[in-house]
């Protein structure tokens, strides 16, 4: 099995990027279409916070070319809460939204949880149980990213894996860096772009990334997003990357 290294960013609004990645003069409605003229993947933030309409996921589709693709953040509606197992409603209106409207752009389901929600094995169990195979006869692959040191667990990782959850590796000062099991596709989150740094991380760590990716894909589709840190540098540290794999 075997699949294909994208990389991209979070986004594809944000102020900074029009002086350092985006043309002058590039109108803000082109800005999608030209992240999928020179990156491979993006992330999908306005989901976290609300729903968007069918056409809306449409339009999106339609800006990027064929082999791009989207990964989806997941409402908080469904994450940020007491109870997981609670969240069947708010898990059904996210993934009834629309998103089967990207077709074959539509990449990961990212389901982010907060620092402080730790691990317990029937809430989360419960949780993972309700992620959907598929919308609309599109299928779904779903990752998880947790930041609290109680899921570095074996037990945990068992119950990704046997959900088919990828469990999200994010490069973090402080999430704890945990690697799952295969289930078909690996997530990277690369969270330390330095300021300092034009390409937000060394050469040597842009190297060493590219490697890892390389190595993943053999077990098929990879992501890798540029995302937090020094944000202004993320997209330089993401053609940085592609500019590696080549």
């Amino acid at each position: 099995m075997s699949g294909r290294i994208r990389v991209g960013i979070g986004g594809w609004v944000y102020d900074d990027w029009r002086s350092n990645f985006y043309p002058a003069g590039l109108r803000q409605k082109d800005e999608l279409a030209y992240v999928g003229q020179h990156l491979t993947a993006t992330e999908i933030n306005a989901t976290y916070y609300s729903s968007q309409k069918p056409a809306t996921f449409a339009s999106w589709a339609k800006a990027v070319p064929d082999g791009f693709q989207f990964a989806v953040k997941a409402s908080r509606y469904a994450t940020n809460r007491r109870i997981l197992a609670e969240a069947g409603e708010s898990i059904a209106k996210f993934t009834g939204q629309g998103i089967a409207e990207l077709g074959d752009r539509l990449g990961p389901i990212l389901w982010q949880f907060m620092a402080t929600k730790t691990f317990d094995p029937d809430d989360f169990g419960a949780f993972l149980q309700m992620l959907p195979a598929r919308v609309d006869g599109v299928p779904l692959r779903h990752a998880v990213e947790v930041r609290h040191d109680s899921f570095d667990d074996p037990a945990f990782l068992a119950m990704a894996r046997d959900a088919g959850a990828a469990v999200v590796f994010a490069d973090h000062e402080t999430y704890p860096a945990i690697m799952g099991h295969d289930v078909g596709f690996t997530y990277q989150r690369l969270m330390r772009t330095q300021e300092d740094e034009p390409t937000g991380y060394r050469a040597a760590a842009i190297a060493d990334w590219a490697t890892r990716a390389s190595s993943a894909v053999k077990q098929g589709d990879v992501f890798s997003f540029f995302i937090g840190g020094a944000k202004a540098r993320n997209p330089a540290a993401a053609l940085a990357m592609m500019a590696a794999l080549r």
